[in-house]
């Protein structure tokens, strides 16, 4: 037999960070990413006085330099009293080995909290890290060049962004077009770009109204797949295509196998066929119309069909993300609690042998 029909299924789960710990009431939104030399990013929202989405919220790091088996301190990487600092999207480039951290800020005091009840972050910002998360550099304002002036809302993330085969970056958004700050106005999950590594960014294609909170992947004939949160019933995730990396989509669908209970959800590419004799994309969410249930799912043709489906955490879970480990372990960074999703943000660390049930035995 060969060596790898002896894989053993595993699954680690460990709490990285615990609300009313380390001086924050809650933490939320998390991501990951995945330095060039295999280092681990887990960031997230330290919010420091309550669990709402506006007020004092920091933007928290913790890395592992052991493909997630153990965790550095909290590392914290933008913090301003009274000022929302959220939304970690970060994209690693290959090429030159920076990490880029796209972010959002809002007042809690300012009009723009009357959207979506308070939830408005308004202007965006970049940090970017040259090594392996250790520091940061003092972030600047982008907006300017990735929000348009009716757009109100605006998030970037909150999951990762990707590096297409051509070298852009592409970092999934959304945004509210809008004048009267109102939550009803139209939404739209959107992309922003890069084809300099980095140095400038570019507003990209725009989903149809209805969608929000996104994540992206890239197919292995070059066609990016944008997969996004739902407003318009039932509550099943929305998806669209583009065939010019990311600067349009085409009309966005339904997804009548991924229900969802109106909540983020993350995608990875987990292999390729020219390295691993076949395609894999994994998707998480909370599979339920209510927030629990949280599933991660494959695919092997490229985001079209799920045919293989594990739930990680069957209690209340919420925001997630995927990443991938030098040792092609999955990582899956999500919330996740006993009486609402809230009360941690937990690592899970398993292999395809266990997500596949001994079905899929990675080569």
């Amino acid at each position: 037999m060969p060596p790898h029909a002896t894989t053993p299924s595993c699954c680690e789960q460990s709490a990285l960070f615990v609300a009313g710990e380390g001086g924050y009431h809650t933490y939320r939104i998390p991501a990951l990413a995945v330095s060039a030399n295999g280092t681990i990013l887990a960031f997230c929202e330290g919010r420091k006085y309550s669990r709402s989405d506006s007020g004092t919220i920091h933007l928290l790091l913790r890395r592992s330099l052991d493909g997630g088996a153990t965790w550095g301190p909290v590392q914290v990487i933008a913090a301003e009293e009274g000022i929302t600092c959220g939304n970690p999207c970060p994209v690693v480039d290959k090429h030159t080995g920076t990490i880029w951290l796209p972010f959002c800020k809002n007042r809690a005091d300012g009009p723009e909290s009357m959207i979506k009840g308070g939830k408005a972050p308004r202007t965006v910002w970049m940090t970017r890290s040259d090594d392996e998360g250790a520091s940061w550099a003092e972030p600047w304002e982008i907006t300017a060049a990735v929000k348009r002036p009716n757009w109100t809302w605006y998030a970037t993330g909150p999951t990762h962004g990707i590096q297409l085969g051509r070298g852009r970056l592409l970092v999934p958004c959304d945004h509210t077009v809008g004048v009267n700050f109102r939550s009803d106005d139209p939404m739209h999950s959107h992309v922003i770009y890069s084809d300099d590594h980095g140095v400038t960014w570019r507003i990209g294609g725009i989903v149809d109204v209805g969608t929000n909170e996104c994540a992206v992947v890239e197919a292995e004939n070059g066609a990016v797949y944008i997969n996004c949160r739902n407003y318009i019933p039932p509550k099943r995730r929305a998806y669209a295509w583009s065939e010019d990396g990311g600067l349009t989509f085409g009309e966005h669908r339904w997804d009548e196998s991924l229900v969802e209970p109106i909540c983020q959800a993350s995608l990875v590419r987990f292999t390729c066929t020219s390295h691993h004799g076949r395609s894999r994309v994994l998707f998480c969410n909370p599979a339920a119309e209510e927030r629990i249930r949280l599933t991660v799912r494959m695919s092997y043709d490229d985001c079209r069909t799920w045919p293989v489906a594990r739930c990680l955490y069957d209690g209340p879970a919420a925001y997630s993300d995927l990443a991938i480990a030098p040792d092609m372990n999955i990582l899956c960074l999500y919330e996740r609690g006993e009486k609402q999703p809230y009360e941690t943000l937990a690592l899970a660390r398993f292999n395809c042998a266990w997500l596949s049930g001994g079905k899929d035995l990675l080569s």
